[in-house]
Parts: structure tokens; C-alpha cells; sequence
């Protein structure tokens, strides 16, 4: 990784735009693991090493919200012994890198169904969460046991149960609205997906924010991704014109 500051020009797209909230889905580390002979949880270690790399870099790009996919709600099906190791490294994780980030100023948020997590982990990111709550750097959004599919329905529950009570109009439901109810509230929309490994799709991740993100799909996996994998993805980004659905001037 390179620590110099790196030039990042655009053509006629964009104008220079560097992407406000950038959302990855980390992707790669058990094929890492395995084309080495290691146990998969190898690939998750390295895989937090780039997660600290990543953090680091968005930050001193200027990328004001970044996203990572920690931990799908399909997850939860994986062989049990993968899943503890897991939430282990997320253990580990909470208790070990919070003051770091804290003393940076980033501010922590976690997106995600919490009832699913032991209860220590609910604690741990409670903590880190209120302990990150006024930094205004860097906001960083680790999405855990989440699924865009739930969430949306979790929306359109709260939304109905407010109409139900009175509380809300059926006619007020609007687009602007339903934000309100996601867990992403008060969070711009991604500017830029990216996804590692070479896969192709959204996997359940943020639906209903992504309907206008350029997505970029490298074949680095996870642990492998540096600085200059984030900044090549914001150079693509930056070569598109954004038309959110217009005709091209």
C-alpha cells in the first residue's frame, strides 16, 4: 500500500467528484484461505487486516461515509464453527480497535437485526457506538447480521403499525418517508459499491440505497485489497456520468 498521496483525476463524468459514501462488499476470504491450505478463519484474520487498511485509506482520501458488509443475515447458515469464529474476531475486533478509531474520530454505527447477536456483542457495540457518537470524522458503517430484504420489510411493518395507530397517513408514505424507517436514517445514499472477488451481484445488500450507486466489481480478493484497489474503484467511479435516469446532455 502506498502511503503518497495519490492524484485522482477524472474525465468529463463526473468533474472531479470524489464519491461522499463509499459501500463494499468484502468478498474472497475463505478462496483466499484456501488457495494457501489454511483454515478459512485465516482468511478472516487477514480479512480484518484489510478492513484497518481500508479504514485508513477512505480516510485520508476524504470519503466521508464508508460502509463494510461484515456479516449477512444469510450467514447465520454457515457451519457453526465458521460463525463463532466469526463473531470472535468481531469480539476481538470491538474490544481491541474501538479507542483506536475513537482517537481518529471516526464514528462508529451498526446496521443490522442486533436480537441475533450475543448479548456481549450487543454490548460491546452499544459502548462503542455512544463512545464514537460526536466524532466527525470519518463515519464508518459495519453492517452485521443484515439483510435489505428484512430490513425493508422491518420499514413497512413500523410504517403500517403507524398508520394503524393513527399516528400516520396512508398518503403521506412517500419515498422520503420509508428512508425514515430504514436503518440507514439520516445516512447518504452510496455513491460507489464495490464488491471483491470477482462476483457479480448485490447479495441482499443495500437495495434500496444502491437504486443509483455506481457499482464496480473487482476480482482482488478481500484480503488482498489495498489503497490502490479503493483508489483504481474511485477512478472508474469517477470516469461515469451520473444520470439518475436523464438523458445524457
Amino acid at each position: 500500500m502506498s502511503d503518497q498521496k495519490t492524484d485522482l483525476v477524472p474525465s468529463a463524468g463526473s468533474g472531479g467528484t470524489m464519491p461522499t459514501h463509499v459501500a463494499i462488499i468484502m468478498d474472497g476470504n475463505g478462496r483466499w484461505a484456501r488457495a494457501r491450505g489454511l483454515p478459512r478463519v485465516a482468511g478472516h484474520r487477514r480479512g480484518a487486516e484489510s478492513v484497518r487498511r481500508t479504514i485508513t485509506a477512505a480516510a485520508e482520501l476524504g470519503i466521508r461515509y464508508l460502509t463494510l458488509f461484515g456479516f449477512s443475515s444469510e450467514n447465520w447458515k454457515r457451519p457453526i464453527t465458521e460463525v463463532d469464529d466469526l463473531m470472535g474476531l468481531l469480539r476481538h475486533y470491538l474490544r481491541g480497535e474501538i479507542a483506536d478509531l475513537h482517537k481518529n474520530g471516526v464514528r462508529l454505527r451498526v446496521i443490522g437485526d442486533r436480537t441475533k447477536l450475543a448479548p456481549d456483542i450487543v454490548t460491546l457495540i452499544d459502548n462503542a457506538e455512544a463512545m464514537t457518537r460526536d466524532n466527525q470524522g470519518l463515519t464508518l458503517i459495519v453492517a452485521l447480521s443484515y439483510g435489505s430484504r428484512a430490513e425493508l420489510a422491518a420499514a413497512a411493518r413500523a410504517i403500517a403499525q403507524s398508520v394503524r395507530e393513527g399516528r400516520l397517513s396512508a398518503d403521506a408514505i412517500d419515498e422520503a418517508l420509508v428512508e425514515r424507517f430504514l436503518t440507514t436514517a439520516g445516512i447518504p445514499d452510496p455513491d460507489l459499491l464495490i464488491r471483491t472477488s470477482g462476483e457479480k451481484r448485490l447479495s441482499n445488500f443495500l437495495l434500496w440505497q444502491s437504486a443509483y450507486t455506481e457499482l464496480v466489481f473487482l476480482d482482488t480478493l478481500w484480503p488482498d485489497f489495498t489503497k490502490q484497489d479503493l483508489e483504481d474503484a474511485i477512478r472508474e467511479f469517477q470516469r461515469r456520468e451520473r444520470r439518475y435516469g436523464a438523458s445524457s446532455a
